[in-house]
């Protein structure tokens, strides 16, 4: 069945892990006849979580998308991760949603996910609401988390429901405000006597709220005293689509209660794909251009996710323009190729049904793809645009990644390739200078799960250990030293004979080699030689065998021999003189520093201060945000970064986030120093 762009919501349940948003959307998908059977978390089978990591875990790792049909209108329901480590995927749903539906447990009150979940939203603009749920287990407290809520995000928060709260909080049923009807698990049911103070209270303050979007709803409300439902739902759709208003609902997925009532706000409530603000784009000649969400405009589909499975590669798209069908030829404006589409489908967890067209508006997936990424787009060649890049955050947790059985890293590699096409919020990198491939990603347990998958997925097994620092070694003090390599064997010998002077330089990290020789000492035809062996020998400095940077080499003397002397001779005198000299040139080891800016609410900047001296960080500065925190900017050495992204998380209670860029090299203090060098030791007996 086909649906007109103005009968699609878009919407993307986000939150903090645990608060129930896999179990909301079991509950929408079954209700509404989507799915024939409830899942649950704890027993693995719910439509969303079906990855075998997700089933483990039992938590959602990978955004999920539920299709559903309700009131002749068609909900594309995206499910996100809660877990920090995952926010990738809430970025990327967030992009193909139009309207955020946080989901805050009654239990918990107002958590930190709920925090993040409010300023994702509120950064892009875009609408929300607000579902409280596990209202009917004890301990609740609706108004509570209600409360907590306007107290934190302030008046747009508009409670359009009364609960109607049993003995331990728990929630029986709960008032719909905008048309003065109760209901339970079970359906509709009656306003309890004592309670019709309270809704009537609660009904005025919703009319108020409403009025205050629009001038002429004031002043009928001013004149008149009351508004009809319908007005109401003008008004509140009105403060959803600008912001003004994030409409508060509750219920509980395990009954039902309160799930229908979530989609009627939905679809009453939330803009359609065509009433939301445009997509900002770039042409080919880097003009900024909007991209309208026109049925009949040039087609503009972006790829806002990519999952690989056994049968093949699938790529999420949302349709910004026009109407994809699968024998169109498309433009990816990234790479410039010309794609000839593949099969369209809808998916509804991993479930795919096949349909012939895809319309403005719409979510759905294109099989098999292979040159398709994440990020790109596909468009009509007339009408060839970038649309703006997903707003991924940097990765900030590094480990090395390694085979546990020799001879297995090309089958390692090729895997994170392939799990890259799909999660692009972590990299891989081959660092030829430590010797080690290094995975980046946003915490340990995204990097946990990537080794998981590389097993059940590839049958690889690695493991991960610690991402060795690059160091490097400088001399502090000039030399002179002697090299000299004579040797005889029966026929010609070898014979090569050099003074140089090592000195230490600023100018380029790069050794500078220089040449004074009078008189012929050292012929001109051996000169490269000697430049060759030196750059060979500043690749391990004598301290650690880090690389030695900022040297100056002068050649200034020396001897040959007319008939044993060669290059391979000098290029060894060379390396010779530099083994004594710089051993006596006083050589130090430098340290890698790094500029790191910490985003963090102003109640922990004590704590976070405090740790940054324990890392030996140097405080440069403070800068207030628009949001009211602080950003701490400071330079910290490399080596003791290893574990922020945790520590940090810990320290804040995950409202914390960093970046963290390598800025230049200094000399390490002593204790460092001999870490450095015992480290480089214990690597060397273990190769």
């Amino acid at each position: 069945m086909s649906y007109s762009t103005d009968k699609i919501r878009n919407v993307c349940l986000l939150g903090h892990g645990g608060n129930g948003k896999t179990s909301l959307a079991e509950s929408m998908l079954f209700l509404t006849g989507a799915i024939d059977r409830l899942g649950k978390t704890p027993d693995g089978n719910t439509t969303c979580d079906y990855d075998q990591e997700e089933v483990k875990r039992q938590i959602s790792i990978s955004m999920a998308c539920a299709p559903l049909t309700y009131r002749d209108h068609k909900l594309n329901v995206l499910d996100t991760p809660g877990n920090f480590d995952f926010a990738g995927e809430v970025c990327s749903a967030l992009y193909a949603a139009d309207t955020g539906v946080m989901v805050c447990s009654a239990k918990d009150g107002l958590s930190v996910g709920a925090d993040r979940a409010w300023k994702m939203l509120r950064e892009r603009n875009m609408p929300r609401m607000i579902y409280i749920s596990r209202c009917d287990e004890e301990n609740a407290d609706f108004n509570g988390t209600v409360d907590a809520l306007k107290e934190k995000f302030g008046t747009a928060v508009t409670p359009i429901v009364h609960p109607i709260v049993g003995a331990g909080g728990v929630v029986t049923a709960f008032v719909d405000l905008l048309h003065k009807k109760a209901y339970d698990a079970k359906g509709e049911t009656a306003i309890p006597a004592d309670a019709a103070g309270d809704v009537d209270a609660a009904y005025d303050a919703l009319m108020e709220a409403a009025a205050g979007v629009d001038e002429a709803l004031m002043e009928k409300y001013f004149d008149e005293g009351s508004l009809s439902a319908q007005e109401i739902i003008q008004g509140l759709k009105a403060g959803v689509k600008d912001g003004s208003i994030a409409p508060v609902v509750c219920g509980s997925a395990i009954t039902g209660m309160g799930t229908n009532y979530l989609m009627d706000c939905i679809v009453d409530l939330a803009p359609a794909p065509n009433e939301v603000a445009p997509v900002q784009a770039q042409d080919d000649n880097g003009e900024a251009v909007e991209i309208k969400c026109d049925p009949n405009g040039p087609t503009v589909a972006f790829v806002f996710k990519t999952v690989s499975d056994q049968y093949g590669k699938y790529s999420f798209v949302k349709l910004l323009s026009g109407k994809l069908t699968s024998d169109m030829g498309l433009v990816n404006t990234t790479s410039g190729n010309t794609e000839k589409l593949g099969r369209l489908y809808t998916m509804k967890g991993k479930k795919n049904d096949e349909v012939k067209e895809i319309v403005c508006g719409d979510i759905g997936t294109i099989g098999k793809m292979d040159r398709l990424k994440t990020g790109e787009a596909l468009c009509d060649p007339k009408f060839a645009v970038k649309p703006a890049p997903i707003p991924f955050a940097e990765p900030c947790f590094s480990k090395a990644i390694s085979p546990k059985t020799r001879g297995q890293d090309d089958k390692v590699a090729s895997g994170l390739i392939r799990m890259n096409e799909e999660d692009p919020t972590f990299t891989i990198v081959n660092n030829a200078e430590t010797h080690q491939v290094v995975l980046s990603g946003a915490g340990d347990i995204q990097l946990d799960v990537l080794v998981s998958r590389l097993k059940s997925r590839f049958s690889v097994e690695a493991e991960l250990s610690d991402a060795r620092v690059a160091y490097r070694e400088k001399i502090r003090k000039s030399v002179e030293a002697h090299g000299r390599h004579k040797k005889q064997t029966g026929g010609s010998g070898q014979f090569g004979d050099v003074w140089i002077r090592f000195e230490p330089q600023d100018e380029s990290e790069e050794m500078i080699f220089a040449e004074e020789v009078f008189g012929g000492s050292v012929p001109k035809n051996f000169f490269p030689a000697v430049e060759k062996g030196l750059r060979d020998a500043v690749n391990r400095g004598v301290l650690a065998g880090y690389p030695l940077v900022g040297l100056k080499a002068t050649l200034y003397d020396g001897s040959y021999h007319p008939v044993d002397s060669n290059e391979m001779a000098f290029k060894t005198a060379a390396q010779l003189a530099y083994k004594e000299g710089i051993a006596n040139a006083n050589p130090t080891i430098l340290e890698p520093i790094g500029e790191l800016k910490v985003t963090i609410p102003d109640s922990y900047l004590g704590d976070v201060m405090g740790d940054l001296n324990k890392r030996r960080g140097r405080v440069m500065g403070m800068n207030p945000t628009p949001d009211g925190d602080q950003i701490l900017e400071a330079e910290v050495p490399m080596a003791e970064m290893t574990t922020y992204a945790i520590d940090l998380r810990s320290i804040t209670q995950s409202r914390g986030s960093f970046s963290f860029h390598f800025v230049r090299y200094e000399e390490a203090p002593p204790a460092a120093q001999q870490k450095a060098i015992d480290d480089a030791k214990a690597i060397q007996e273990e190769g």
